[in-house]
C-alpha cells in the first residue's frame, strides 16, 4: 500500500513538500543500489559504437561479444575477498576505468563513436516495473480506472434527462436543446487527440493528465449547472467533455502499462462494461432528479461522483508509464550519487528531439495513425458507425417508454437497464473464450499476432441488426413494455464484442502508441456519436419507430461483412504503414 500511495499525485506531492524525507524510494536508502539499476551490456554498446543496437549501422549486423574488464557488479564480487584482507581496493583497473572506460560496464570507450553512458534499465523482476506489480495491485488500479471512466461517461447521458427542461428555462428546440449532449460528445472526443499524445510523454507520463483534467472537469461543472444563457451553457457542456475526456482513449493505454498482451483483453472487457454503464446509469441516476429538481439537478449529480473519484484518485491512483517511472528513478540516482552518466533510453531517446518536435509529434501523431494508417481507419470508421447507430437509436428511447408506454422520467431510465444486462451477460462466454481459445494463439514473448483479435467482432455484427428489429416492431401499445427493454440488450452484446476486439487489437498493432491509436478511435467514434442524435428525432418521428428501427437495422447488416474483410485483408493492409514517420 505505501508503494501504491507513494506513486499517487498525492504522494508525490508529499514527497515535493517534504524534499523527498517521507515515501522514500528504496534507492534513497541505499544509493548503493544503482549498480543494480544499471545495464551492464547496454551500456558496454554505448561505450563501444555509441548506442544499444549492433555493432553496426544496420540491424543486421552480426552482434559480436565487447570485450571488457567486467561490469560493475562483476567488478564488485572480485574485489570483496581484496576487502575481507584490508587491502586497498585501488587498484590500476579502478584508475584505468576513470580515464577511459565505462564505469558499469569495464567497457573501453571509443574515442571516436563511444558514449559514456551508465544507462539504467528495469531489473528482471522489478518491482517498480508496472508489468510486474502484483495481481492486486493491477486489479485495483484497474477497478480505478473503471470507476474514472464510468464518471465521465455518465456526463453524456445524463444529460438527456433533462432536456426537456432545458427547453422549457431556455425557451429552445428539442433540436437545439440535444446540443448539450451532442457538444459533450464532441468534446470528449477531440480532448484525447491532445491528452492522449501528452500522456505518452515519459517525462509528463499518465497521472498529470488524469488528476489536472479531472480536477478541471470537476471545477466546470459549476459554471455548467448555474448557467445563465443557452449559449453558456453549451460552451461549458463541450469544455467539460474536452476536460474529462483523456480517460476515454487513455484507459486502455493505462491497462496496457500493466497487463501483458495475453492477459489484456480481460480488464479491457472490465473497462469496456464500465463504459457501458455511464450511458446507459446516466438517464436513470438523471431521471428522477430531474423530475423533482429540474436539469441542473443532473449536473450537480455529475459534479458529486466525479468529484468524489478525484478525491480517491488523487490518493491511490499510481503512476503506471513505465516510461516516467525510469525516468524518475534515474533522475533521483543522479542527485543521490553526483553520476551525470547516469541516463536511461527515454533520455537518449529525448537528446535527439527539439521542443518542438516533440510537440509536433503530439499534435501530429494521432491525426497521421488514424487517417494514414488503412487498418486502423478501417477500424475506426467502422467502429464510428455502430457508435453513431447507437446514440441514433438512443434518441427513440423517450418516443417509445414516455410516448407509447407513458412512462415518467424516472421510469424511462429504468428502461436502458436493458443494455446494461445485455452487457453482463455476454462476459462470461467471451471471457470463456479468450481463455479456451485466445490465449492459445500467444507466443512465448507474450505476443499475438492483431488479428486474431477480431473473430469475436465477426459475431457481434449479427447482433445488432437483431437488436434493431425486435426493438422496432414490438414497440407497440399492444406489446408488454418489457419486450423492447430484452431486445435492447442485443445491442450492448453486439458493442461488447465489437468495441473489445478492436480496443485489443490497436494496442497490439501499435503497442508503443497505444494512447494516440486509441484517441483517433475516440475522436472517430465521438465525432459520429455527436452528429447523428441531431436528426434522430426528427426520423422516428416521420418514419414511426418500426421502421426508423429497421432502417438502422439495413445499416448495420451491411456493416457485417466489414470484421471478416478485416480479418482476412489486416496481414497484407499493415504493412503499408505510415508510422516511420512518427519516430
Amino acid at each position: 500500500m505505501i508503494e501504491l500511495v507513494r506513486e499517487s499525485a498525492f504522494g508525490q506531492l508529499v514527497r515535493l513538500v517534504s524534499k523527498n524525507r517521507l515515501f522514500q524510494y528504496p534507492e534513497e536508502k541505499n544509493p548503493e543500489l544503482w549498480k543494480q539499476y544499471v545495464d551492464e551490456e547496454l551500456s558496454g554498446k554505448l561505450a563501444h559504437h555509441g548506442h544499444t543496437g549492433p555493432h553496426g549501422e544496420e540491424s543486421d549486423t552480426e552482434d559480436r561479444p565487447i570485450q571488457g574488464l567486467g561490469g560493475v557488479r562483476t567488478r564488485d564480487a572480485q574485489n570483496e575477498p581484496e576487502k575481507g584482507d584490508g587491502r586497498s581496493t585501488d587498484t590500476s583497473r579502478t584508475r584505468v576505468l576513470d580515464d577511459a572506460y565505462n564505469q558499469a560496464s569495464g567497457v573501453k570507450i571509443d574515442p571516436e563513436k563511444g558514449r559514456d553512458i551508465n544507462l539504467v534499465t528495469w531489473r528482471p523482476n522489478d518491482p517498480e516495473n508496472p508489468q510486474n506489480w502484483s495481481l492486486s495491485k493491477k486489479v485495483f488500479v484497474t477497478v480505478e480506472i473503471c470507476l474514472l471512466t464510468f464518471g465521465v461517461y455518465i456526463g453524456s447521458a445524463i444529460y438527456t434527462a433533462g432536456i426537456e427542461d432545458v427547453v422549457r428555462v431556455f425557451g429552445v428546440s428539442q433540436v437545439a436543446a440535444t446540443l448539450g449532449l451532442t457538444l459533450f460528445v464532441a468534446g470528449y472526443g477531440l480532448g484525447p487527440m491532445l491528452w492522449s499524445p501528452m500522456s505518452e510523454i515519459p517525462f509528463i507520463g499518465r497521472n498529470p493528465v488524469y488528476i489536472l483534467t479531472l480536477l478541471v472537469f470537476v471545477v466546470l461543472q459549476v459554471p455548467t449547472a448555474l448557467a445563465t444563457n443557452f449559449g453558456m451553457l453549451l460552451a461549458f457542456r463541450f469544455l467539460t467533455g474536452f476536460f474529462g475526456s483523456p480517460v476515454l482513449a487513455t484507459g486502455g493505454a493505462t491497462l496496457a502499462d500493466i497487463y501483458t498482451p495475453k492477459k489484456r483483453p480481460y480488464p479491457i472487457g472490465i473497462w469496456g462494461i464500465s463504459a457501458v454503464c455511464g450511458p446507459t446509469m446516466g438517464p436513470l441516476v438523471g431521471g428522477f432528479a430531474a423530475q423533482a429538481k429540474g436539469w441542473t439537478w443532473t449536473i450537480w449529480e455529475l459534479m458529486w461522483l466525479s468529484g468524489a473519484a478525484l478525491v480517491f484518485l488523487f490518493f491511490f491512483l499510481p503512476e503506471t508509464s513505465s516510461g516516467n517511472i525510469l525516468c524518475r528513478r534515474t533522475r533521483r540516482l543522479r542527485k543521490l550519487t553526483g553520476n551525470e552518466k547516469l541516463k536511461c533510453q527515454p533520455e537518449l531517446d529525448s537528446e535527439k528531439m527539439t521542443g518542438r518536435e516533440i510537440a509536433m509529434m503530439c499534435l501530429v501523431r494521432p491525426f497521421t495513425l488514424n487517417f494514414l494508417e488503412p487498418m486502423v481507419f478501417l477500424l475506426n470508421l467502422y467502429i464510428a458507425l455502430i457508435y453513431g447507430l447507437l446514440y441514433i437509436w438512443f434518441e427513440s428511447f423517450p418516443i417509445v417508454f414516455t410516448g407509447i408506454y407513458h412512462f415518467n422520467l424516472g421510469e424511462e431510465g429504468l428502461a436502458f437497464l436493458g443494455i446494461f444486462v445485455g452487457a453482463m451477460v455476454v462476459i462470461p462466454p467471451y471471457f470463456t473464450w479468450l481463455y479456451l481459445v485466445q490465449e492459445k494463439k500467444v507466443n512465448d514473448q507474450g505476443e499475438c499476432q492483431p488479428e486474431q483479435r477480431l473473430p469475436p467482432a465477426c459475431v457481434g455484427g449479427f447482433f445488432v441488426p437483431i437488436c434493431l428489429f425486435w426493438f422496432g416492431w414490438s414497440a407497440r401499445p399492444d406489446i408488454h413494455w418489457i419486450m423492447p427493454i430484452v431486445g435492447s440488450a442485443w445491442f450492448s452484446i453486439a458493442a461488447f464484442l465489437l468495441f473489445n476486439s478492436v480496443l485489443n487489437y490497436l494496442p497490439d498493432a501499435y503497442p508503443d502508441y497505444a494512447a494516440s491509436v486509441l484517441a483517433g478511435n475516440d475522436l472517430m467514434r465521438s465525432s459520429f456519436g455527436a452528429g447523428f442524435p441531431l436528426f434522430a428525432s426528427a426520423m422516428y418521428k416521420n418514419l414511426g419507430v418500426g421502421w426508423a428501427s429497421s432502417t438502422l437495422a439495413f445499416l448495420g447488416i451491411a456493416f457485417i461483412p466489414i470484421p471478416f474483410v478485416l480479418y482476412f485483408v489486416s496481414n497484407p493492409i499493415r504493412p503499408l504503414s505510415a508510422i516511420e514517420g512518427l519516430t
